[in-house]
């Protein structure tokens, strides 16, 4: 049995999950979810918590199990709390700022890259340095951290660029000078 995905899920006040024959909508305070689940699990309803339960003992049965339970809990805590990702900015004249529903990076490059927020997600510039995203998608949030990080990944000699907050670079020593 998966260990993970025998735990059954709990279903916290305002929100409201829909479990039809292979569809699973969750929608609370922060917004609406759905997944698609495949035909080896089952998504069972009873009252306030929901259980995953596998079809077979095949190795397949055994990951979606897990994966399933996981995808299902995690739609329920971000349609509740949401998820957040902050990424801040390192280097000298490095900044960003909001532009309309667009995110703007002046990171070093000759051109100040664009970053159109997408649908559902919120992104904020507290200070010139950081970045702040939060949604009720984990893997949403995940990702347009990620993209952002992408346009300047931080570099090993000096560490400019962009990272998430409290990320270490591991730093490498350069060229020791001509003798």
């Amino acid at each position: 049995m998966s260990r993970i995905g025998k735990h059954p899920i709990s279903v916290p006040q305002g929100v409201k999950v829909q479990v039809s024959d292979r569809k699973v909508e969750v929608s609370g305070p922060k917004g609406a979810l759905n997944i698609i689940h495949n035909d080896k699990v089952r998504v069972l309803q009873e009252e306030g918590k929901i259980l995953v339960q596998r079809e077979g003992e095949t190795k397949e049965h055994r990951a979606c199990h897990g994966l399933y339970q996981r995808l299902i809990a995690n739609m329920i805590e971000g349609v509740t709390n949401g998820y957040k990702k902050e990424l801040e900015i390192v280097g000298v004249g490095y900044r960003a700022q909001m532009e309309g529903e667009s995110l703007v990076l002046q990171v070093g490059l000759s051109h100040q890259p664009k970053f159109v927020v997408p649908q559902g997600l919120k992104i904020s510039v507290p200070k010139p340095t950081q970045i702040v995203i939060e949604g009720s998608d984990k893997q949403q949030v995940g990702q347009v951290a990620a993209r952002i990080r992408k346009i300047r990944p931080p570099e090993p000699y000096q560490g400019k660029g962009i990272r998430y907050l409290n990320e270490r670079v591991r730093r490498k020593v350069g060229k020791t000078g001509a003798k």
